[in-house]
């Protein structure tokens, strides 16, 4: 799914920005458990270090994620979390700003549990140099049929500030609201299965304020030039999920599912993915997990405009191309003190190594361009590394 990310972090494959805020999902997760089992999280601490590496881009960055119940009925979370970007990638050099960022993000929200019913709220607060984002979001969920089966709701607004570092006069505003509806059933003793819908509606400044497009310029040594881009003010996103995951002896496991993605801007895209889970003794997990990803361009993208103006919109983005994308996740969980220490309950060290690759359809490398080239220099492509750290301490 092509989800609206802060500032010049949207220069970021979307599958990328998904993978780096993976620490995120595991603060979803645990809302989600309150909601799929109407029983409150356990408190936890978890700490988090993540690296990404590729297509010229490189992002570091910690979390930390504290989750403490408040009598049997409330529990309450705070999440911090932080990019620091450092780019020279491909769109740098085909127009855009080279630049280095800083983001901080804090969340914070609680649950409260009323027999088999769970309401969440929770807002969160993002700042960097160019972009501000503040989010609130509010979800309810009812466990029924003796607890097979779960049901959720939630809403989520958006309010953005984009500004244009360099620029003190450009400032706008980008506003988005997300309706989402979920379906949890227990099929068996051995066989779980989730189903998710969600409607997004974008409306405001939608693009990045830095990227170009480029055109055919017969009076430039390269024989092109670049302009602005310009991108409609509404967007509309449909996605719909499928996910299985079937329980196996020896507390293993084995999971896949199928996301679809449609939007107002005719992108299409589908992601699937499948993984296996193998305990090794008492105290190792192992993770394994593949998945891929397709999606078609934009109406209104190409990658060599034929003059200044073309058409009313115009976008260069290469995540809104045409493209294929795949990765390789290994996992390793260790679990230790199980039977407690000092003010620990459990925990768990884990290791997770993603590797992707990216294959751009329509979407030329131009740092090859020649005159005699262009409009046909090679298609670019890129690999990348990604590494994510974390304990998780139950107390």
């Amino acid at each position: 799914m092509l989800a609206r990310v802060p500032g010049e972090l949207a220069l970021l494959p979307v599958v990328v920005v998904v993978v780096i805020r993976y620490f995120h999902l595991l603060l979803l997760w645990s809302i989600i458990q309150s909601a799929a089992a109407a029983v409150l999280p356990d408190d936890r601490l978890d700490l988090l270090y993540h690296s990404y590496d590729g297509g010229g881009v490189e992002v570091t960055g910690p979390s930390i994620l504290v989750r403490k119940s408040v009598g049997s009925s409330v529990s309450a979370y705070y999440n911090y979390y932080a990019d620091n970007i450092s780019s020279a990638s491909i769109d740098v050099v085909a127009g855009a700003s080279r630049y280095h960022e800083a983001r901080e993000e804090n969340s914070v929200g609680m649950d409260y549990l009323h027999d088999k019913s769970t309401m969440s709220i929770g807002y969160t607060s993002s700042q960097e140099s160019d972009y501000d984002a503040d989010t609130l979001s509010l979800s309810f969920s009812q466990d029924m049929f003796g607890d097979l089966t779960t049901i959720s709701f939630g809403f989520s607004k958006g309010n953005n500030l984009v500004r244009r570092n360099g620029d003190s006069n450009f400032e706008e505003d980008a506003n988005s609201r997300s309706y989402r509806v979920s379906l949890s059933q227990i099929l068996t003793k051995d066989l779980l299965m989730g189903v998710t819908y969600e409607a997004i509606a974008d409306e405001g400044f939608l693009n990045n304020p830095y990227r170009s497009v480029r055109y055919v310029d017969g009076a430039s040594p390269v024989g092109f030039s670049y302009q602005s881009e310009v991108y409609p003010g509404t967007r509309t996103s449909n996605a719909a999920a499928l996910r299985l995951r079937y329980y196996l002896p020896h507390r293993a496991s084995i999971y896949g599912g199928y996301h679809y993605f449609s939007d107002t801007w005719g992108i299409g895209a589908s992601t699937f993915n499948i993984g296996y889970v193998h305990p090794f003794g008492n105290d190792w997990l192992f993770d394994i997990n593949w998945r891929s990803y397709s999606q078609n361009n934009a109406d209104f993208y190409s990658d060599l405009f034929p003059a200044l103006d073309a058409q009313n919109f115009l976008a260069r983005d290469k995540e809104l191309s045409t493209f294929n994308s795949s990765q390789l996740e290994l996992g390793l969980s260790y679990a230790f003190a199980k039977n407690g220490w000092e003010f620990i309950d459990k925990g768990s060290l884990n290791f997770y190594y993603n590797r992707m690759l990216f294959d751009y359809k329509d979407f030329r490398d131009v740092t090859l361009s020649t005159p005699a080239t262009v409009g046909n220099e090679p298609l670019y492509s890129f690999s990348a590394n990604v590494l994510r750290v974390f304990i998780s301490l139950w107390y």
